[in-house]
């Protein structure tokens, strides 16, 4: 393709997944376009300390391992705007277009890794405190509370796994569920009530998360739904469980998405989605591990499956 606004290969989205894929697509020689959004850099935006990514014996900032992602992108000429895409035609084949607000591109194959968000409650001290004890990710940050106290928020499957993967770390997981009883799967709540370092804060809601970024977390205000009474709580971290949910609204009806919204990959040993040309990586089609490591791995797997693709097409 020749004009300005045509490529080989759209990446929509950034984060480990959308910079290993735009890597992998430009070092193939490749004339690659990666629209990053505006939140650049995905969920490690927000992230303050990754020890276990490899190669950072000592850890790494979430914003420093992206700058470094975003850079070797660079080095290798990619073509990169932090701007948000803003609708996509994938339907009538390729070449595919892609819009950002009046500005239309057109490419032969696309990699979608747009990627997750954890569903938040909503507090502005929650906000506040994100990285600063407030985390979304109990395989992420567990570490940091070894032999500490920490609360859970949720009732579902997600909440339960934190909850358990969390007591190798900590002294005491407290379950805080605004209501009586657990959602989640039969096995998954035995597992929860046979753990000694897991109790529970029934019919509970967190108001308000107590501490500074110079602190910490110290405790939280909880609010009992049926009595109204609102108490202190004390603890060292709070984990929020209720869920992710995948960054696909830009894609509905224009690609195959599971139940839950995470778009449906139907053969899972590839990245490619139902659209022949069209491929997707990282957290956007990965609700089970949600780490960076797997979705730039992902990212690989997708600029190999482009390459051949169109090698393929091209033959």
């Amino acid at each position: 393709m020749a004009e300005n606004n045509e490529y080989q290969v759209i990446i929509i989205g950034s984060g480990p997944a959308g910079y290993t894929s735009a890597i992998y697509t430009a070092r193939a020689n490749l004339k690659v376009k990666l629209f990053e959004g505006y939140a650049s850099g995905g969920q490690l935006m927000i992230t303050t300390d990754v020890e276990n990514y490899p190669g950072f014996p000592e850890g790494v900032t979430g914003p420093e391992l992206m700058d470094l992602f975003r850079r070797q992108a660079e080095r290798f000429g990619v073509d990169m705007e932090a701007v948000d895409v803003t609708k996509v035609e994938l339907t009538e084949g390729s070449p595919f277009k892609v819009w950002v607000d009046d500005t239309v591109y057109k490419a032969d194959a696309v990699i979608i890794a747009t990627g997750a968000v954890a569903k938040w409650l909503g507090l502005p001290s929650e906000k506040a405190m994100q990285g600063f004890g407030v985390s979304a990710c109990a395989t992420c940050d567990g570490f940091f509370f070894t032999g500490k106290e920490v609360c859970v928020v949720g009732g579902g499957d997600t909440a339960l796994e934190e909850a358990t993967y969390l007591t190798r770390h900590c002294s005491k997981v407290t379950l805080i569920h605004r209501r009586d009883e657990l959602r989640g799967s039969k096995i998954m709540r035995q597992r929860a009530f046979n753990n000694e370092k897991i109790e529970f804060l029934w019919d509970t809601v967190v108001e308000e998360v107590m501490g500074t970024p110079d602190t910490g977390v110290t405790g939280l205000k909880v609010k009992n739904v049926k009595t109204g009474e609102i108490s202190d709580y004390k603890t060292d971290g709070l984990f929020i469980a209720i869920g992710h949910k995948p960054s696909t609204d830009l894609f509905v009806g224009q690609i195959d998405l599971d139940e839950t919204g995470y778009i449906h990959i139907p053969d899972t040993t590839t990245t490619a989605t139902n659209i022949d040309g069209v491929f997707a990586a990282g957290d956007v089609r990965d609700p089970k591990y949600r780490q960076a490591i797997s979705a730039a791995g992902m990212g690989c797997m997708a600029a190999i499956d482009v390459e051949r693709w169109l090698e393929t097409r091209n033959a």
